[in-house]
Protein backbone atom coordinates (compact mmCIF):
# COMPACT_ATOMS: atom_id res chain seq x y z
CA UNK A 1 0.00 0.00 0.00
CA UNK A 2 3.29 2.68 0.60
CA UNK A 3 3.35 3.34 -3.47
CA UNK A 4 0.08 4.19 -3.63
CA UNK A 5 -0.72 6.11 -0.61
CA UNK A 6 2.57 7.89 -1.95
CA UNK A 7 0.82 8.50 -5.21
CA UNK A 8 -2.17 9.41 -3.89
CA UNK A 9 -0.45 12.08 -1.46
CA UNK A 10 0.87 13.26 -4.39
CA UNK A 11 -1.89 13.65 -6.75
CA UNK A 12 -3.04 16.64 -5.09
CA UNK A 13 -2.19 20.42 -5.95
CA UNK A 14 -2.61 21.45 -2.73
CA UNK A 15 -0.07 18.63 -1.04
CA UNK A 16 2.33 19.22 -3.45
CA UNK A 17 2.27 22.96 -2.68
CA UNK A 18 3.04 21.85 1.19
CA UNK A 19 5.67 19.97 0.25
CA UNK A 20 6.93 22.82 -1.98
CA UNK A 21 6.81 24.87 1.32
CA UNK A 22 8.51 22.05 3.49
CA UNK A 23 11.25 21.76 1.16
CA UNK A 24 12.26 25.27 2.64
CA UNK A 25 12.39 24.60 6.35
CA UNK A 26 10.15 22.80 8.61
CA UNK A 27 6.68 24.51 9.69
CA UNK A 28 3.76 24.43 12.31
CA UNK A 29 0.65 24.03 10.78
CA UNK A 30 -0.77 27.50 11.46
CA UNK A 31 2.29 28.94 9.30
CA UNK A 32 1.44 26.24 6.79
CA UNK A 33 -2.68 27.38 6.57
CA UNK A 34 -1.23 31.30 6.28
CA UNK A 35 -0.19 30.27 2.70
CA UNK A 36 -3.42 29.50 1.54
CA UNK A 37 -7.37 30.25 1.39
CA UNK A 38 -9.20 26.95 2.91
CA UNK A 39 -9.75 26.54 6.37
CA UNK A 40 -7.00 24.58 8.83
CA UNK A 41 -8.97 21.57 8.98
CA UNK A 42 -8.77 21.27 5.53
CA UNK A 43 -4.71 21.81 5.72
CA UNK A 44 -5.38 19.26 8.74
CA UNK A 45 -6.75 16.58 6.50
CA UNK A 46 -4.11 17.38 3.62
CA UNK A 47 -1.25 17.17 6.24
CA UNK A 48 -2.55 13.54 7.83
CA UNK A 49 -2.34 12.33 4.35
CA UNK A 50 1.04 13.40 4.11
CA UNK A 51 1.82 11.81 6.89
CA UNK A 52 0.27 8.33 6.45
CA UNK A 53 2.35 8.50 2.98
CA UNK A 54 5.43 9.07 5.07
CA UNK A 55 6.08 12.39 2.74
CA UNK A 56 6.05 14.07 6.33
CA UNK A 57 7.36 14.21 9.23
CA UNK A 58 5.63 15.39 12.52
CA UNK A 59 7.14 16.93 15.55
CA UNK A 60 5.48 18.43 19.15
CA UNK A 61 6.89 20.94 20.33
CA UNK A 62 5.04 22.43 23.27
CA UNK A 63 1.54 23.16 21.54
CA UNK A 64 3.32 23.35 18.12
CA UNK A 65 3.65 20.79 15.87
CA UNK A 66 6.20 20.49 13.15
CA UNK A 67 5.89 19.58 9.91
CA UNK A 68 9.17 19.01 7.55
CA UNK A 69 9.87 17.05 4.39
CA UNK A 70 10.41 13.37 4.07
CA UNK A 71 12.77 13.38 1.26
CA UNK A 72 13.91 9.36 1.69
CA UNK A 73 10.23 8.51 0.07
CA UNK A 74 10.52 11.24 -2.83
CA UNK A 75 13.85 9.68 -3.16
CA UNK A 76 12.12 6.12 -3.73
CA UNK A 77 9.94 7.16 -5.99
CA UNK A 78 12.38 8.80 -8.38
CA UNK A 79 14.30 5.47 -8.62
CA UNK A 80 11.33 3.52 -9.32
CA UNK A 81 10.60 6.18 -11.88
CA UNK A 82 14.38 5.81 -13.43
CA UNK A 83 13.92 2.21 -13.20
CA UNK A 84 10.76 2.83 -15.37
CA UNK A 85 12.30 4.79 -17.89
CA UNK A 86 15.50 2.80 -17.88
CA UNK A 87 17.41 4.65 -16.57
CA UNK A 88 20.69 2.93 -14.86
CA UNK A 89 21.98 4.36 -11.45
CA UNK A 90 25.72 5.26 -11.86
CA UNK A 91 26.23 5.65 -8.04
CA UNK A 92 25.55 2.12 -7.30
CA UNK A 93 28.66 -0.12 -6.66
CA UNK A 94 27.28 -3.43 -6.07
Amino acid sequence: MGMQDTLHALADSTRREILNLLKQSRLSAGEICNHFSISGAAISRHLSILKDADLVRDEREGKYIYYELNATVLEEIFLWISELKGEKDHDQTS
